[in-house]
């Protein structure tokens, strides 16, 4: 999917409690956590934690600036990790955040990023039967420019 950052984003609204970070070695392991539970419902599957991390943080792809970690009280509730090519990575919300407009907060947040960054688009990928991630980004102006097949 893909959306054209010539257009405006609209404003975002944080839910209550919720601080944003960008991605430190420190919350390595909080990530991994949330994003193997992310990857439980919508798909796919994340290394194990030594291997996910020394890949994530040697990719040439990767700024920890660009990996938008949002805490709540009780810890890590969001993750949406965004390569330097314009390219949303993975964007997860743990299940005692969702409903809240986390992950639609830091999908306008990227989008951000990328205008400042003078961006033209930003893309995604997305699996077909994860239906509640399209219509999220969806409803932040994404459209589908591409199917894959998936290999199985």
């Amino acid at each position: 999917m893909r959306r054209n950052l010539a257009q405006g984003v609209p404003p975002i609204t944080w839910p209550q409690g919720i601080v944003l970070s960008p991605y430190r070695p420190e919350l390595a392991e909080a990530v991994h956590r949330l994003m193997e539970q992310g990857y439980l419902e919508g798909g796919g599957r994340v290394p194990a934690l030594e291997l996910w991390q020394q890949r994530f943080e040697t990719d040439p792809e990767y700024d920890p600036s660009m990996c938008f970690i949002a805490l709540d009280a009780d810890g890590v509730v969001g993750v949406c990790q965004c390569w330097t090519s314009a390219f949303i990575k993975n964007l997860v919300v743990h299940p005692r955040a969702q409903g809240q407009g986390l992950g639609r907060a830091l999908l306008l947040h990227a989008f951000n990023v990328f205008q400042q960054r003078r961006e033209g688009f930003v893309d995604l990928k997305v699996l077909e039967d994860n239906l509640r991630a399209q219509r999220l980004y969806e409803s932040a102006g994404m459209v589908v420019v591409r199917r894959e097949p998936v290999p199985t």
